[in-house]
C-alpha cells in the first residue's frame, strides 16, 4: 500500500480510503457478516482510513463500523465521521451529536472529524452557532484529533472557508470531469498550498465512470497501450496529483477492494506518461461532447440573484443523460440543490432575469436550459419530496443529538453523499 503524509500532523494515511456509505446489503440492511469481512480484509491489505457519517445507511453505518472495528482493528485505523450541520440548531447540539457518535463508534476519539457538506451559507450559519469554539474545545479534550470539512459549493466559498479556520484537512469532490467544478483543481492546489490534507470523494462520479459506460468512451480507453479498467484510469489520474492525500472509494465487493488496492500500490505522484494524460483528456472531451449542456463550470454566470446554482444544475442534468438516466441522479439533485445538506440552488428558483445569459462565455441560453432541468428533475411532486427529505434529515439530527443513544438500524439504499 502507498501512504501519504498529512502535512500538519505527520500521519501516514493509505492513499486508498474506505467509504462506508455503500456497504454490502441483504434485505435492505447492511449485511454485517459480509461487510465486516470486507472491512477487515481491507485493513489487512493496508487500508487505514475509514470514512462514515450520520446519514449513511440511514443511521446504521456508524454503529456498524464501531462493531466491525472490534477485536483490535480499531487500533489499526483512523476513523473519519462528520457533524451534520443541518441538524445543529444551537451550540449544545454539536457536543451532543459528537457524544452520540463516539458511543456508536465505540471509541473515545474521532481521528478525523468533518463539518459535513459545507457551502457558503451553511458555513456562515455554523460560524454564528459557534462551530470554531466547538472544534477547538473538542480537539483540546481529545474527543477529536483533526478538524476538517467536506465541501459542495463554489471555489470562492471554498477559499473563504479554508481561510477562516486552521483546518487540518478537507474533503472535496474531484475527478477528471470535475477539474473546474466545485473546489476543483484550483481548490485542491489552494488547500495543499496551506498544508491542508485533501481527501477526495466521488473519484468515479458515484460509480458512473467505472460502471456501464458509453460505447464511444470505451473505444477511447481501448486505444491505450497498457489496458486498464475505467476505474483504474480514474483513480490513477487523481493519485497522479501529489497534492492528493487520500482517495475514498465506496467498495462493497472483495474484487473491488483487490482492484483498487492494486492501483493504490502502483499509482505514485507524477507517474503517468504524457500519452496517458492525453488519453484521459481525450476521454474527458468525448464525455463533454455527449453532454446535454456545454457548460464548462467557469461560473461566470454566478452568483444568481435568485439563488440558482447554475453550474451544479447543469452538472446533474448532464450526468443524468450521460450515464443512462439513473434514478440516483434525481436523488442527488434533491439532496444537493434542494437545501437538504447545504444551500438551495435548484433550477425552479430561476426568474428569467437574463443576467446569467449575458455573462456566459459559451453563449448558452441559460434560462431556457434551466427550464429543461426543472422539467427533468422537479415536477409537481418536487415540493413534497423536499419536505419529506428535510423531515428525514431533521429526524436523524434529533436522534443523533440524544447523547448515548444509538441511531435506529433502519436502512435505505440511498444516502446523502457519494464517495465512489
Amino acid at each position: 500500500m502507498q501512504y501519504r503524509k498529512v502535512p500538519k500532523n505527520g500521519d501516514e494515511l493509505s492513499v486508498l480510503g474506505f467509504g462506508c456509505m455503500r456497504l454490502p446489503q441483504k434485505n435492505g440492511r447492511i449485511n454485517e457478516e459480509e461487510a465486516t469481512k470486507q472491512i477487515r480484509y481491507a485493513i489487512d491489505l493496508g487500508i487505514n482510513y475509514f470514512d462514515t457519517a450520520v446519514p449513511y445507511h440511514m443511521g446504521a453505518s456508524e454503529p456498524f463500523l464501531g462493531r466491525a472495528l472490534s477485536d483490535g482493528y480499531r487500533e489499526k485505523v483512523k476513523i473519519a465521521t462528520k457533524l451534520p450541520h443541518w441538524s445543529v440548531k444551537k451550540r449544545e447540539d454539536m457536543d451532543k451529536i459528537l457524544s452520540s457518535q463516539l458511543d456508536k463508534l465505540q471509541t473515545d476519539h474521532i481521528d478525523y472529524y468533518l463539518v459535513h457538506s459545507l457551502a457558503g451559507e451553511s458555513w456562515e450559519s455554523m460560524k454564528k452557532l459557534g462551530v470554531a469554539e466547538f472544534l477547538n474545545s473538542a480537539k483540546k479534550e481529545k474527543r477529536i484529533i483533526n478538524a476538517g470539512f467536506s465541501f459542495h459549493g463554489n471555489i470562492e466559498a471554498f477559499k473563504k472557508i479554508i481561510d477562516e479556520y486552521p483546518w487540518d484537512f478537507c474533503q472535496i469532490q474531484y475527478n477528471f470531469l470535475d477539474e473546474k467544478n466545485q473546489a476543483g483543481t484550483e481548490g485542491l492546489l489552494y488547500a495543499a498550498g496551506k498544508d491542508i490534507a485533501v481527501i477526495i470523494m466521488e473519484p468515479l462520479r458515484g460509480g458512473n465512470l467505472a460502471g456501464e459506460i458509453p460505447d464511444e468512451i470505451s473505444k477511447v480507453w481501448n486505444e491505450a497501450e497498457v489496458k486498464r479498467t475505467p476505474a483504474e484510469w480514474s483513480l490513477r489520474w487523481i493519485l497522479n496529483k501529489p497534492e492528493v492525500t487520500v482517495v475514498l472509494s465506496g467498495m462493497n465487493e472483495i474484487s473491488q477492494i483487490d482492484e483498487n488496492v492494486k492501483t493504490a500500490k502502483e499509482a505514485y505522484p507524477d507517474s503517468m506518461t504524457e500519452n496517458e494524460l492525453l488519453l484521459v483528456e481525450k476521454v474527458k472531451e468525448r464525455y463533454e461532447k455527449i453532454m446535454k449542456v456545454g457548460c464548462t463550470g467557469c461560473r461566470y454566470c454566478m452568483p444568481c440573484p435568485f439563488g440558482v446554482d447554475i453550474p451544479e444544475c447543469f452538472s446533474n442534468y448532464n450526468n443524468y443523460y450521460m450515464f443512462g438516466k439513473k434514478p440516483m441522479e434525481k436523488f442527488h439533485y434533491i439532496i444537493r440543490l434542494g437545501g437538504i445538506l447545504g444551500d438551495q440552488g435548484y433550477a425552479g428558483l430561476c426568474r428569467n432575469c437574463g443576467k446569467c445569459k449575458k455573462a456566459c462565455p459559451q453563449n448558452l441560453d441559460i434560462p431556457v436550459l434551466l427550464k429543461d432541468v426543472s422539467k427533468t428533475f422537479e415536477g409537481r411532486t418536487f415540493g413534497f419530496k423536499l419536505a419529506l427529505f428535510k423531515a428525514l434529515a431533521s429526524l436523524q439530527g434529533r436522534i443523533s443529538a440524544r447523547k448515548g443513544k444509538n441511531a435506529p438500524e433502519k436502512e435505505n439504499t440511498e444516502n446523502f453523499e457519494n464517495h465512489g
